[in-house]
C-alpha cells in the first residue's frame, strides 16, 4: 500500500477537501506521473513537491489552479488563479450552440465573457469553418485565455467590455451569440464554498440581483447584432430561469427555451432574433 498517498489523502479529508481521495490521486499523478495505486512511494524530491501542493489544495486553492490546466468538452486549457474554472455543468450550452449551428456553412459567432474562452474554443474546435471571437474584459483572464486561443486558427481574441462591445458590430452580422456571464447575486457571493472564493469575483458576481449581465445581453443592441433567426445562447444559475426569460421577451427576442444541465438543473437559456 502507498503510505505517501493515504496520508495525503487523509489530510485532505481532514481539511474538508470534496472528493479527497480524487483530488490526492490527481495531485499525485500530476507530481509524480505515476498511478498512486500501482506506485509504492514518491521520491523524496516528489514528496517534497507533494507535499507542498497538499497544503495549499487543504488551504482550498482550487485543484485546477494547483495543476495549471483543466479538461473541458475534449480539450485541455490552461487555468490559474484570475480565471474562472471551467465546469462540466457548462458543457450543456456548448452542445446547444453546436446544435442551433448546424446547417449554417462559415458562422459568425461571439463568445462574451469568455474567461478560458472554453465555449468559444469548443465551437471552434467542432466547427472549423466558423469565424469565432472571444472577448474578455479582465487583464489577469486575458493571457490564460491567449494561450488556449493559440489551439484554434479559426478563433480571434479580443478585449473588451461586454457592456459596450456591442458599439463595434455590424447590425446582423452574427449567427450566434454564446456567454457564461458572472450570474451571482451579492448575497450569494457572502456565500461561496472556500474554492469558489478563490476564484475571481469579478467572474462571478452581478450586482444585487444577479442580472446585471443578462440586462446587457438581452438588449436590443446584442438583438440585432444577429442575423434574423441568430440566436443568443446563455448559461444561467439555477433559480435564474424565470428572470432571464422575461428580460428577453420585454426585448422582443423569439422562439425562447430553458435547458437542463445533466443534474437536473435550469442550465441554458436559448432565445433568437426574430426572423
Amino acid at each position: 500500500m502507498n503510505a505517501s498517498f493515504q496520508r495525503l489523502c487523509a489530510k485532505l479529508a481532514a481539511a474538508g477537501v470534496p472528493d479527497a481521495r480524487y483530488d490526492a490521486a490527481e495531485l499525485y499523478r500530476f507530481v509524480t506521473g505515476r498511478d498512486p495505486r500501482l506506485d509504492t512511494a514518491p521520491t523524496p524530491a516528489e514528496a517534497e513537491r507533494l507535499a507542498a501542493l497538499a497544503e495549499r489544495r487543504a488551504e482550498r486553492e482550487p485543484l485546477q489552479y494547483l495543476l495549471g490546466e483543466w479538461d473541458f468538452y475534449g480539450m485541455t486549457l490552461k487555468v490559474g488563479p484570475g480565471v474562472l474554472c471551467p465546469r462540466a455543468d457548462t458543457e450543456i450550452v456548448c452542445e446547444a450552440a453546436l446544435e442551433l449551428l448546424q446547417g449554417a456553412a462559415n458562422p459568425t459567432v461571439y463568445d462574451l465573457c469568455a474567461g478560458t474562452g472554453c465555449l468559444g474554443l469548443a465551437i471552434a474546435a467542432q466547427r472549423p469553418d466558423a469565424a469565432v471571437t472571444c472577448v474578455e474584459k479582465s487583464d489577469a483572464a486575458w493571457p490564460y485565455l491567449t494561450a488556449n486561443a493559440a489551439q484554434a486558427p479559426n478563433l480571434r481574441t479580443v478585449q473588451a467590455d461586454v457592456f459596450t462591445f456591442w458599439q463595434t458590430l455590424p447590425q446582423g452580422g452574427a449567427d450566434l451569440i454564446i456567454s457564461n456571464p458572472p450570474y451571482l447575486t451579492a448575497e450569494e457571493m457572502q456565500h461561496l464554498q472556500p474554492e469558489v472564493a478563490q476564484e475571481p469575483a469579478m467572474a462571478l458576481e452581478a450586482g444585487d440581483d444577479g442580472l446585471v449581465f443578462y440586462r446587457a445581453l438581452a438588449s436590443l443592441h446584442y438583438r440585432d447584432a444577429l442575423r434574423p433567426g441568430g440566436a443568443l445562447v446563455l448559461e444561467i444559475g439555477w433559480q435564474q430561469r424565470q428572470a432571464v426569460m422575461e428580460l428577453l421577451a420585454g426585448n422582443g427576442w423569439a422562439d425562447i427555451e430553458c435547458r437542463r444541465d445533466y443534474g437536473g438543473n435550469d442550465r441554458c437559456i436559448i432565445a433568437h432574433r426574430p426572423k
